[in-house]
C-alpha cells in the first residue's frame, strides 16, 4: 500500500482520517491543506482513502476488544448515493457497535452473512435480542442448528431500544454517507 508515495504518509494519514472522522467534504480538505502551504488535488484525496481505509479498518477491527456476550440485533434502511439500502447492525450492551453491513436486500441472505462475519469477528455471543424480524430469527435459529451452538434469541420489545434508538443518528444524515462508510461495506 505504501509503495510509489508522493507525499509523507503521515499527511495522507491526516487527510484520510480528516475523511473518515468529520463531515468534510474532499473539497474542504483540499482547501485545508493548501492553508498548511501543501497542494493535494481532492481527487488524490479521495483515492487515498479509498485505499487506505479497508486497510485501516481491518487493521482496528484486530485491535478491538472483546464485545461482550449479549447483542442487540437491528436493521433499517437508507439512502446511500441516491438507492436505498439495508444497514444491518449489531450493538452490545452499552450501545458500542459491534459490526454492520451495508446491503442492496433484506433477507435471510444477508441477515446471515452478517451474522456469521460478526460472529468470525468478534466471537459467539450468549444472546442476541432482536425485534419481530422473520429473516433475523431464521438465521439466528440456522446459524445455532447448522453450528451446534447455543445462542439464546430474545425478542422482547423494550430490549432492544439501544439500536434502535442508535438509528436516529444515522438516518438523520443520510444525505451525504461518509467515504468511512462507503469504503468499508465494500
Amino acid at each position: 500500500m505504501i509503495k510509489r508515495l508522493h507525499y509523507p504518509l503521515e499527511l495522507m494519514l491526516t487527510c484520510v482520517r480528516w475523511c473518515a472522522a468529520y463531515p468534510l467534504s474532499l473539497r474542504h480538505i483540499e482547501e485545508m491543506m493548501h492553508e498548511r502551504g501543501v497542494l493535494v488535488d481532492h481527487a488524490t484525496v479521495h483515492r487515498w482513502a479509498l485505499k487506505m481505509l479497508p486497510v485501516l479498518a481491518a487493521a482496528f477491527r484486530r485491535h478491538k476488544q472483546s464485545e461482550g456476550k449479549s447483542w442487540r440485533m437491528d436493521e433499517t434502511y437508507l439512502k446511500v448515493a441516491g438507492r436505498w439500502q439495508y444497514l444491518y447492525r449489531a450493538v452490545h450492551r452499552q450501545g458500542h457497535t459491534v459490526d454492520f453491513l451495508l446491503t442492496a436486500k433484506r433477507d435471510s441472505a444477508a441477515a446471515r452473512r452478517f451474522l456469521e462475519r460478526a460472529i468470525a469477528l468478534y466471537g459467539k455471543p450468549e444472546k442476541i435480542t432482536i425485534d419481530k424480524s422473520s429473516a433475523n430469527t431464521a438465521t439466528i435459529t440456522g446459524y445455532n442448528a447448522d453450528h451446534e451452538a447455543a445462542i439464546e434469541l430474545r425478542q422482547a420489545k423494550y430490549l432492544n431500544n439501544i439500536v434502535e434508538q442508535d438509528h436516529r443518528a444515522i438516518v438523520s444524515d443520510q444525505s451525504t454517507p461518509s467515504l468511512a462508510t462507503m469504503a468499508v461495506s465494500r
